[in-house]
């Protein structure tokens, strides 16, 4: 590499963000769970439970949202920005969601297995979900081209 060439680790990455949309993708996906989660929360365990999952799907979401914005945000700057911020990002938001439940452990409404729960099967089941309309190509990287 010479001194005119642009190093490749610091290149800005130009062009749309498939993690944007693989992201709403996945928000929505989530929001029409959500009233079923919630609802079998409240079966079990009962209006605080309902509250527990509805908090604790709001706690994914936003955290599914977050993480998209950092790597868009970033990526447009530097390769190497952008790896820094996933990685730290990626505890930064691991500490917001102990803070989101230690400020609501005590309070009245609270479940905290439902919320547990919910944060768990929420997270882990909008991935897996998302892995089928998710292109595993670099032709269409995100989301899977739709076929008329």
């Amino acid at each position: 590499m010479t001194m005119t060439e642009p190093n490749p680790v610091l290149t800005a990455l130009p062009g749309p963000a498939p993690e944007v949309s693989v992201t709403k993708d996945m928000v929505k996906r989530g929001l029409v769970v959500a009233p079923l989660l919630i609802a079998v929360c409240g079966f079990i365990w009962g209006l605080h439970g309902a509250y527990s999952s509805a908090y604790g799907v709001a706690i994914v979401l936003i955290n599914f949202a977050l993480a998209a914005g950092t790597v868009a945000m970033t990526a447009r700057i530097s390769i190497g920005l952008m790896m820094g911020a996933v990685l730290f990002g990626y505890l930064v938001r691991l500490g917001l969601i102990f803070l989101a439940v230690l400020l609501v452990k005590d309070a009245g409404w609270i479940s905290l297995p439902a919320l547990g729960a919910t944060i768990i099967v929420t997270h882990l089941g909008l991935l897996v979900w998302e892995m089928k309309y998710v292109a595993i190509s670099l032709a269409h990287p995100g989301l899977k081209p739709v076929r008329s």
